[in-house]
């Protein structure tokens, strides 16, 4: 299939479409990474909005190509699709152009891979930041410019059992938080010598929808795709680690008001997550998964894997305080919501 076909599958709009109108109607946004998990999600949002979106996306993770159809088939008329990657400088200043806002997802994801292959990972997340980043400053330098970081800038925490602020030092742990960190240090800074709308938010757990998961990331929807398939699962470590974790409609939320108040946030940094209200250990999940899908979890144990954090927990406050954003969806809805989008799968 070539996804840049699914544009001309419908000419029509839907009635969602036809009546969308507000304060955001003919805006458009560039999500980089538009194609995954949290891209689509995003763009979903987005265009209840009323925005226009378009989706930049190598395609190269599993299930991207599946995500970009369902999005142009529910919204053709407001979704553009360029395959493109973020290595690929040159290609970013068209796209950049006449953006009313910049959402940047795209990015190596996973610890793991960042051990086998640094350089790739250090290219994809550093430098094609950089590159977003320097696209944006010489052709669009107004544009709201927000960026998915991560809560592994931090380090592994092991002596810090409490929620995390944003005061807490970052201290990279593994090629992943030394390349997501880097990237993470040139948005906050290109506002403060650049004086762009840029605003980093450290992401802890999220989870949802559109979501298909792997070993090495997206633990939540990985243990649920697994146990309706009865496939083992391996814990690394003793499965008590603790995340908050936070379902993506609500991060989409934030996305959508951080870019509405961008200079407000402009040159901030959010940790962002479900909170304390929504820590839970990995165990815990992985027993909860059983009962909603009444099947009994395999799983087995092996040793930590490098830069794991045994408990990573955000400090949300700064973000309700600022921002007025909290999450709205408990872990218990938002488990069952996506247990059924995958029992529809499968």
């Amino acid at each position: 299939m070539d996804p840049s076909s699914l544009v001309n599958e419908s000419k029509t709009s839907t009635r969602a479409e036809a009546r969308a109108a507000g304060p955001n109607a003919g805006r458009r946004v560039l999500i980089t990474g538009g194609a995954g998990f949290l891209g689509v999600n995003a763009a979903v949002r987005l265009i209840d909005d009323g925005w226009h979106v378009t989706v930049l996306d190598n395609l190269s993770r599993p299930g991207t190509e599946r995500n970009l159809k369902w999005l142009i088939t529910r919204h053709p008329t407001r979704t553009t699709f360029i395959k493109e990657d973020v290595r690929n400088a040159s290609a970013l200043v068209d796209q950049v152009k006449n953006q009313d806002a910049i959402l940047h997802l795209a990015g190596q994801v996973a610890v793991t891979t960042s051990l086998v292959d640094p350089v790739t990972d250090f290219d994809v997340n550093a430098r094609g930041t950089l590159n977003l980043l320097e696209a944006a400053r010489l052709h669009n330098p107004e544009a709201p410019f927000v960026f998915a970081s991560t809560n592994k800038v931090y380090g592994k925490l092991d002596k810090n059992n409490v929620a995390c602020k944003e005061s807490q030092p970052i201290d990279f742990h593994s090629p992943y938080g030394c390349s997501k960190g880097a990237a993470d240090q040139y948005v906050r800074d290109y506002a403060r010598c650049f004086h762009m709308n840029t605003v980093v938010l450290r992401q802890s757990c999220i989870y949802g929808a559109h979501q298909y998961g792997t070993e090495d990331q997206g633990w939540v929807a990985h243990f649920v795709h697994s146990i309706l398939n009865d496939r083992p699962l391996t814990i690394y470590g003793d499965g008590l680690q603790v995340r908050d974790l936070l379902d993506a409609r609500d991060l989409c939320a934030l996305y959508a008001t951080v870019i509405d108040k961008a200079e407000h946030a402009r040159g901030e940094i959010y940790n962002v997550g479900g909170g304390p209200q929504n820590q839970r250990n990995l165990l815990e999940v992985i027993e909860h998964i059983g009962e909603l899908t009444h099947r009994k979890p395999q799983f087995t144990f092996a040793d930590w894997r490098e830069g794991d954090q045994t408990y990573y927990v955000s400090d949300i406050t700064k973000a309700r305080t600022n921002l007025a954003w909290e999450p709205q969806i408990p872990f218990e809805q938002g488990l069952r919501d996506l247990i059924d989008w995958a029992s529809r799968l499968e």
